[in-house]
């Protein structure tokens, strides 16, 4: 029987906002196929991955391989297929999409399919890449997930292998505008605020990116209610992809325990810090109703 991708459902979002264990989560889903860490290390090896989502559904050795090699992004493959796609300097657009990139791409994820798991369910954080996957995949839906930034903004700065680190000159998000350029210097060319400025750049870039698909194909969550409501926020999230809610999907869920982490930024962060987040980034918090 041949497969074919029907509605792909895409995790998108700035890195650091909870996506990955909302993926994890919604890949417990019976019918979704996913890109394992196999990924990262096996590109180019189709047969792979075909063989690796049909083994995670076998008695015993199932749960074994889904714990081993979990939902990753996998950006290994995703550059083997497309040139430029794991790191571009700006959010890649459907004039990017060429003939043969169309083509190698929906080969590649088509074999992830298998009889039962016949829904594609990737995440992909930075660029939201959003006009990009529609141009190859005209019925994709995508889930944006969003965290407050003042948390999003801290967990960047503990992390060593942030770009900002570089300074904006050597980082992935382009050239500062004259206007983001002065609010840095404005704060002393704080790595904190450089980092409110990549969360607002990439904000930036959602919506922009959201206008290439319509309403009914695309869906904000916000990870704190995720995690204070799991099986409500996801009863939404399946409903959104057309999939059906199983009392198995909800024993998934209970296997992966949400915390809500944001009293970090709150308690690490000093009351000056604080106030410079909410002035940089006052927009989307506002937006999302990140007021407290």
């Amino acid at each position: 029987m041949k497969l074919e991708i029907k509605k792909p459902i895409f995790v998108v979002g700035v890195g650091r906002s909870g996506s990955s264990i909302f993926h994890k989560i919604l890949c417990e889903h019976p019918h979704a196929a996913w890109l394992s860490a196999l990924g990262d290390t096996h590109f180019n090896k189709l047969g792979l991955h075909t063989r690796f989502m049909k083994a995670i559904d076998y008695p015993v050795v199932g749960p074994y391989l889904k714990n081993k090699y979990i939902p990753s992004e996998c950006y290994n493959f995703w550059e083997y297929q497309c040139k430029g796609f794991r790191r571009p300097f700006r959010d890649l657009g459907p004039d990017d999409v060429t003939n043969k990139t169309k083509t190698k791409i929906q080969k590649a994820m088509t074999a992830l399919l298998t009889p039962k798991r016949d829904r594609l369910c990737l995440k992909i954080t930075g660029w939201p890449r959003i006009g990009f996957l529609k141009e190859i995949f005209e019925d994709a839906k995508f889930v944006h997930i969003v965290r407050d930034g003042r948390a999003v903004v801290n967990s960047m700065i503990n992390v060593d292998w942030w770009w900002g680190w570089r300074g904006p000159q050597n980082w992935r998000w382009g050239e500062l505008t004259e206007e983001q350029q002065h609010v840095w210097e404005k704060h002393n060319q704080s790595f904190l605020a450089l980092a409110a400025i990549e969360w607002n750049i990439l904000m930036d870039a959602m919506e922009q990116a959201r206008s290439y698909v319509c309403a009914e194909n695309f869906l904000t969550i916000r990870y704190e209610d995720v995690c204070a409501n799991p099986v409500s926020n996801f009863q939404q999230v399946i409903d959104f992809c057309e999939l059906d809610w199983s009392r198995e999907f909800e024993k998934g869920i209970g296997r992966h325990p949400l915390k809500n982490t944001n009293y970090k930024w709150q308690k690490e962060l000093t009351s000056q810090q604080h106030a410079m987040l909410d002035e940089v980034m006052q927009h989307y918090l506002k937006a999302y109703d990140y007021t407290y």
